[in-house]
């Protein structure tokens, strides 16, 4: 009889998805368009504190929204390395690096040996030769196979198969959205596979024999133990059973000798725990599935992936849990959503929600540098799509310092702002008083100008860009493109259309132009930069976009721009949805480039910076 758990269904929570010639010269990009000294930087020489003052580690890594981890010593130095896989296609790697008594987790690259992963990855040591090897998912749900014919402490991958088959030649399906597992269920040298499958059950194929060192895996059964893990439609009437995406993993959490088994589920807002009663040798798992951990069990928006290890090297297992979003309102863990669980004895005690730590607002963040509070130094105000606490608008967060003089950035409250989605906000002083002021964009189009108290706070004024309207995902910036001295209007839309709508009043008193001129074309989700990058005095654009981020380098006058055609930027680490800031926030004299991006994080690069 297979065994039917229930699990309680959220309503799924939906995301909003969100006339003049132009001066674009037409002529090829060049392969090489923009400062070749940019490097990315992740922990940066000044401190960065959330609000409650605490530092934040890793801050400019740039968020997760959907972390898949699994943590293998990839290195040979005997402690685990950590691996979480954000996007298709690519696997992030950070070092478990141990100084004295403490260790931290360093960022080395986003795409760990260029290796094509699809949906989902495992490490595993497939040839048992001591390294570990990787499965990864083969378009559309097969199984690739690496083998690493390196060493402990230097992996190299080679592709062993494309697809894996089985001992019939038959290829293994495998249900791209799940992420399966691999382990020794029975405590041998000989691997198991298993795959969950989409009806809640799960498949089991054994390492039947070799092929130059590397097993291939014979088909055992489509219902191991029994499993069979669906849910129910909430409210009064029964509804049909519901079956989802699920990963799962082995480990032996409660000591005895022998591994247990982990699912999580779309439908799932839990951590499921299948005990195993039997022997090593013997595996028995038929128990009732049990939320974990039993005494504080997890619980967010669904569809939680697990990772164990021992990483406080106290002998036990802990347990991290990256969430991927599932049936119960995903919007409010695309900022919390990397749990720790440290085990001491027969607790699981939850450390922190964001375990890699990271500035992270939640999805989609835009950012603007600039003067907040009239102290002499550059803040930064970040925003976000919706924000996951919130849930009913986006909100903007200074991270200001308390002079010219003081290295530490910390976030502060959120901005008193109308209620809106998709803030994307700029900063430049459109008074003359010395303080920055505020140009809000938002996902309806709208524009509004909100004046600096002289002290971060801002009051909303009317009139100035009354009637300026962009389409849809409007992000604004400020520069003087035209000579005079006032900041003119630069916009960016959905559309990937760039505008300047020009400053025609005074230092004091801005007025913009109705009559808008176009810059630039992109393919989508255009977002504005203007900064002298080529040092020749005159204002270049850069231009986050959907899947890129362009310049266009101005060949005109500081009077009368003229930007050449959209040249990709090549830097380790852009986002998607890029959207570009610069600013001096090391205050050593030279702007540094910071982008937000889909993740909701913040990825920061800076010139002539040295990689950790």
């Amino acid at each position: 009889m297979p065994r039917l758990l229930p699990i309680a269904v959220g309503l799924l929570g939906v995301l909003l998805m969100g006339c003049a010639g132009s001066s674009q010269t037409q002529e090829e990009p060049s392969p090489t368009s923009f400062p070749d000294d940019y490097r990315r930087v992740v922990a940066p020489s000044f401190p960065v504190l959330g609000a409650e003052g605490t530092p934040i580690s890793n801050p400019f890594y740039g968020g997760f929204n959907a972390p898949r981890p699994q943590f293998v010593d990839i290195d040979g130095d005997n402690d685990s390395d950590l691996f979480v896989q954000e996007r298709p296609g690519q696997v992030a790697f950070f070092e478990h690096v141990t100084e004295g008594d403490s260790s931290r987790l360093v960022w080395r690259t986003d795409n760990y040996r260029n290796l094509e992963i699809g949906e989902w990855y495992r490490f595993a040591d497939l040839d048992q030769d001591g390294v570990f090897d990787l499965l990864t998912e083969q378009p559309y749900s097969h199984i690739r196979a690496y083998r690493n014919v390196g060493t402990a402490t230097n992996a190299e991958f080679e592709l062993f198969v494309d697809t894996m088959r089985t001992v019939e030649g038959e290829p293994i399906f495998s249900d791209r959205q799940n992420i399966p597992n691999v382990t020794s269920l029975n405590c041998s040298d000989q691997l198991d596979l298993f795959l969950g499958r989409l009806d809640g059950t799960i498949a089991r194929y054994e390492a039947a024999e070799d092929s130059a060192g590397m097993p291939k895996f014979a088909h055992v059964t489509d219902n191991f133990e029994g499993i069979k893990i669906v849910g129910e439609s909430s409210g009064q009437k029964k509804g049909p059973s519901l079956h989802g995406a699920n990963t799962l993993t082995f480990g032996d959490v409660d000591s005895d000798g022998d591994p247990d088994l982990f699912w999580g589920d779309f439908f799932e807002p839990g951590l499921l725990l299948i005990e195993n009663t039997g022997a090593c040798g013997n595996p028995i798992l038929s128990g009732e599935p049990e939320q974990f951990p039993p005494s504080n069990p997890i619980l967010t928006s669904g569809y939680n992936a697990p990772a164990l290890t021992d990483w406080t090297g106290n002998g036990e297992i802990d347990l991290f849990v990256g969430v991927l979003g599932g049936s119960n309102d995903a919007n409010t863990s695309l900022a919390d959503n990397f749990y720790f669980y440290e085990h001491t004895g027969d607790r699981y005690r939850l450390r922190t929600r964001q375990f890699v730590g990271g500035l992270d607002v939640g999805s989609e963040s835009t950012v603007a540098l600039g003067d907040l509070d009239d102290t002499g130094s550059t803040d930064a105000l970040v925003a976000n799509k919706i924000d996951p606490d919130e849930g009913e608008t986006s909100l903007a967060y200074p991270l200001t310092r308390a002079g010219p003089n003081e290295g530490k950035l910390r976030k502060q409250q959120p901005l008193d702002l109308p209620d809106a989605y998709h803030y994307a906000p700029a900063l430049g002083d459109l008074t003359g008083d010395g303080a920055d002021d505020l140009v809000v964009g938002t996902w309806q189009g709208q524009l509004s100008y909100h004046k600096n108290r002289g002290d971060g706070t801002f009051t909303e004024v009317d009139g100035p860009l009354k009637g300026l309207s962009g389409g849809t995902n409007v992000v604004p910036a400020l520069g003087d493109l035209t000579g005079n001295g006032v900041l003119d209007l630069v916009v960016g839309t959905a559309n990937g259309t760039v505008t300047l709508y020009p400053n025609t009043g005074t230092a004091s008193e801005p007025a913009f132009s109705q009559d808008g001129e176009t810059l630039a074309e992109v393919d989508s989700r255009a977002a504005p930069a203007l900064q002298d990058v080529d040092g020749d005095g005159t204002l270049d654009l850069l231009v986050g976009a959907d899947n890129e981020l362009l310049l266009l380098r101005n060949q005109g006058t500081a009077q009368a721009p003229d930007f050449g055609a959209p040249a990709p930027v090549d830097l380790d680490g852009i986002p998607r949805k890029a959207v570009p800031a610069f600013g001096d926030l090391d205050q050593d004299g030279q702007s540094e480039l910071l982008l937000g991006g889909q993740r909701g994080g913040l990825v920061l690069f800076q010139p002539g910076a040295v990689r950790d």
